[in-house]
């Protein structure tokens, strides 16, 4: 596929940000090619961080003319999405959803806009991989990577390009977008099921690439995590509320990784611990013996 090609279309990247001033700046050099390959512009709608995050964002923006900042006073996800693309969507073929928590190949948007031009999809998800660095984060990774954690969902797990009803959100055509209403702003997290079952009933296409992945960094803490999943699950129930759409066990399985993570995090922590009783039994019989 040209370079003119993927420059049929133009694409609208988000990336809803709260806080986020240690990553922003390398996220956005990230995207820097994805500018020029696709005449592609990128807003930062902004939740109200006060971490540094806006002066960083309007230092780039300063600097280059493809980069915006935009407001997003009601600080959720889905939000800033809708408003990116009311306030600035005009003139462009596709939204490109980009998260400011995770770690994007260089070239993610380029194979993004390959499928979606190739497929001729309304939308394109991606595969996700989570990936931790402390031991919290590390147990947390462990369970949201296994089919447990998962469900066995196919944009966890990886996959050949194929047709779904649901994956991680990167690409979608504005048009698209648009015609179904956008995100519903009363979802804070889940919002992205329950975008994908309207736009299915609506008779549109999901496609999950196997161009290109995504890497997922979880929350640092218990607290943390469990307040996310606690609205994760609460989520699909407003999901079932409003479409009386029950969920699939494969759906439920996830809401089970605060617990393994839990898990793990203590088969990690008392590893070290039962080697140490080990060594010091080994001993205790060798100065026993000894001293005899």
């Amino acid at each position: 596929m040209s370079a003119n090609d993927l420059k049929h279309d133009r694409c609208l990247i988000v990336i809803p940000c709260l806080n986020e001033a240690r990553h922003i700046e390398a996220l956005i050099a990230k995207l820097d090619g994805a500018l020029q390959d696709l005449d592609a512009d990128i807003v930062v709608a902004d939740g109200g961080s006060t971490d540094g995050t806006r002066a960083i964002v309007q230092r780039i923006a300063s600097l280059n003319s493809k980069v915006s900042l935009l407001d997003n006073p009601k600080k959720i996800q889905s939000a800033a999405i809708n408003l990116a693309v009311a306030t600035l969507g005009g003139g462009y073929g596709y939204l490109i959803r980009i998260d400011a928590h995770g770690e994007y190949p260089s070239d993610y948007c380029q194979r993004l806009m390959e499928d979606a031009l190739s497929t001729g999809a309304d939308s394109v998800v991606v595969a996700m991989q989570t990936v931790g660095f402390s031991t919290f984060q590390k147990a947390t990774a462990f369970a949201q990577n296994s089919k447990l954690g998962n469900g066995g969902s196919k944009h966890r797990t990886g996959s050949v390009g194929h047709w779904a009803d649901h994956g991680h959100h990167a690409l979608i055509r504005i048009s698209a977008f648009r015609a179904i209403g956008g995100y519903d702003e009363m979802f804070s997290h889940n919002e992205d099921a329950e975008f994908d079952y309207r736009l299915n009933k609506a008779g549109y296409r999901i496609w999950m690439t196997d161009k290109t992945s995504m890497i997922y960094y979880p929350r640092s803490t218990p607290g943390a995590l469990f307040r996310q999943y606690f609205s994760y699950g609460r989520g699909r129930a407003k999901n079932f509320m409003k479409h009386r759409s029950m969920p699939s066990l494969r759906q439920l399985l996830p809401l089970a990784v605060a617990p393994i993570a839990a898990g793990a995090l203590l088969a990690i922590i008392s590893w070290p611990c039962r080697l140490e009783a080990g060594i010091l039994a080994k001993l205790k019989n060798v100065v026993g013996t000894l001293s005899r």
